[in-house]
């Protein structure tokens, strides 16, 4: 393990770096390495530890002779050319588990911003406004929200929106497995139809596959109940943005809230700018706590992995 060479591109945690140096592995640290720099030095590790600023490409791949292992400090895979990897026989590992609960609280975060309209609220008492009678909202108990997504964080928000008294229904492509997780939250397993039409919110908790590219598009929305609110903290090209920004500026929607987008950051903010619109900048995972887990889990799991040869 001593000769074993571990390359981190992206701020990761101290604890997870602590970790793989105390397990005799030589780490480097080079945060904000990309393209070209990194083509060049790739092949002189065995590992890359990385999160989803770094884009580990074919070209990336290709140039790292010697690497056995890619470890994403986080949940999506997107930022990684997944099958390259297998076809060289390159492990990908990542740690879904470790955000789960920081995401979940930011969607009710998100949830109660939209409701109470407390975004717009300290923007005008920051401009010196007392505009209390413009801003009436609405309570989240007795409403229903819809959960696209029943792993790790689907499972988390539903059981926080039901201590809130909501209502809870949920569509996922393996719900027969997850049915006991289901019942145990108090949900109801419908299909995606049934929750778009029927949810006050709907909040999505699906991977970025090549299937789930804009999953919710002008068809989806459309189908939509009319002043239902939408919010995506799980990858940004999951909705179809041209499409949601239709729906709001119309009234089809009432509201948004997003922390991801096709583009991050967003060049174009006419989608952000709305005033409908709470936007947050991709912070899901952005807690002491989560960032912690998401380094000492991905430690844990690369010094496994390399411990096996």
């Amino acid at each position: 393990m001593t000769k074993v060479k571990v390359l981190i591109c992206d701020p990761i945690h101290e604890d997870g770096v602590k970790m793989l140096r105390e397990a005799g592995l030589q780490v480097d640290l080079r945060p904000g390495i990309a393209g070209d720099e990194l083509i060049g030095i790739v092949g002189g590790y065995d590992a890359i530890v990385v999160r989803s600023r770094t884009k580990v490409t074919r070209e990336v791949l290709a140039a790292a002779g010697r690497l056995k292992a890619v470890a994403r400090a986080g949940v999506g895979l997107d930022n990684i050319d997944v099958e390259e990897a297998k076809k060289r026989g390159i492990h990908v590992i990542n740690s879904p588990e470790a955000p789960s609960n920081a995401v979940a609280e930011l969607v009710i975060g998100l949830m109660f911003s939209l409701a109470r309209r407390i975004p717009e609220a300290d923007a005008s008492m920051k401009r010196g406004e007392w505009i209390k009678r413009r801003l009436t909202g609405f309570e989240l108990r007795g409403r229903t929200l819809g959960v696209i997504g029943f792993g790790r964080i689907g499972y988390l928000v539903a059981k926080k929106a039901k201590a809130l008294g909501m209502g809870v229904i949920t569509y996922d492509v393996i719900i027969d497995k997850l049915m006991n997780y289901v019942k145990e939250v108090g949900a109801e397993a419908v299909p995606l139809d049934e929750l778009l039409a029927s949810s006050d919110f709907i909040t999505v908790h699906v991977p970025l596959l090549p299937q789930t590219r804009h999953m919710i598009g002008r068809r989806e929305i459309g189908m939509m109940k009319r002043g239902a609110y939408l919010i995506n903290a799980a990858r940004g090209a999951i909705v179809d943005e041209e499409a949601l920004r239709e729906a709001l500026t119309s009234g089809r929607l009432a509201g948004a809230a997003l922390d991801v987008y096709e583009e991050e950051p967003p060049r174009d903010t006419s989608l952000t700018g709305l005033a409908n619109v709470v936007s947050t900048p991709h912070i899901g995972a952005a807690t002491v706590e989560a960032q912690r887990a998401n380094s000492t889990i991905v430690a844990e799991k690369l010094i496994g992995l390399l411990a096996r040869g």
